[in-house]
Formats: C-alpha cells, sequence, structure tokens
C-alpha cells in the first residue's frame, strides 16, 4: 500500500487533493467562520493553489519533475509561514502590505477606513490547539514537501 501512496503519478494527485482540502478549508473559516484573511494570509493561499495545477500536470506528464517542482513551491509556501509567524511574534517587522493606507479628513473617513480595512498581519485572532493557522500552515508545508520530496526520489521500491 505504502508503495502505491509513493508511485509519483499517485504522489501528484494526493499532493494536489491534499491542497485542494486545505484551500477549502481556509475558504470555509473565510466565508463561513467570518473570518477575513489579511494580506499574509492570502499570499499563503497561492502556493496550494500553483499545487493544484502541478499535480493535475503531475498526474499524466514527468511526475517525478513536478514532485521536485512541489517541493519547492511547499518550501516557498513554508517561507511565506514563516515569515507570517515571525510577523506575529513581532520578531520582524509589520510588512508595508499589511500596514493601513491613506489618511481620513474626518471622522466618519475614520471609520469607513476602520470598517473597510483588512485584519492586521501581526494579530492574531485564532488559533487551534494552541498554534495559529499560519503556524499549521508551516508544519502542513513542510510535511507535504518532504512527502514529494520522497516520492520523486522514489525512497520506497516502486511498483508498476
Amino acid at each position: 500500500m505504502l508503495d502505491r501512496v509513493l508511485m509519483p503519478s499517485t504522489a501528484c494527485v494526493l499532493l494536489a487533493l491534499a491542497s485542494v482540502l486545505i484551500l477549502l478549508a481556509v475558504l470555509a473559516l473565510q466565508y463561513l467562520g467570518g473570518l477575513a484573511p489579511c494580506h499574509l494570509c492570502v499570499l499563503q493561499r497561492w502556493p496550494y493553489v500553483a499545487l493544484v495545477v502541478l499535480g493535475l500536470i503531475g498526474w499524466r506528464w514527468q511526475p517525478r519533475l513536478v514532485l521536485a517542482l512541489s517541493a519547492l513551491v511547499l518550501l516557498v509556501g513554508a517561507g511565506l509561514a514563516g515569515y507570517h509567524i515571525a510577523v506575529e511574534q513581532g520578531w520582524v517587522a509589520l510588512p508595508e502590505g499589511c500596514a493601513a493606507g491613506g489618511s481620513a479628513q474626518t471622522i466618519e473617513q475614520l471609520k469607513q477606513m476602520l470598517a473597510t480595512a483588512p485584519p492586521a498581519c501581526d494579530q492574531v485572532r485564532f488559533t487551534v490547539l494552541g498554534l495559529t493557522l499560519a503556524a499549521w500552515n508551516l508544519l502542513a508545508s513542510l510535511t507535504l514537501a518532504a512527502y514529494a520530496t520522497a516520492a520523486a526520489l522514489g525512497l520506497v521500491r516502486q511498483t508498476a
């Protein structure tokens, strides 16, 4: 069974499926749970979108190459998640894309700006088992990158 899970073409499909599930989970938190994403949260979704596309390509064409690319994409995603954790912890400055922009001339304009402002990247608004969503994303990205690498390298005997 493990041999089949690590077959390169199967691994590509499983990575795509895992990415779809992760994207569905964060979209459910956003649209059903009312948890608006910050700028860095949105950026962390793009590697999973890329993995869906790569997984479908790798299912039929050059799966080992696609798995290697997928591992690199996942490491970029892990880097984004790690950076977001550093912002949340105050270890690095808040990025420009996360800061509020513009200035208000009246109280009403200020109220409007506050009502429509995206969440700040340095404010943790939701945790699961004591970990932020960025921390969970870091763990997921690193785990999937290890899986993609193992499948790309054929670390388990392959079956036909």
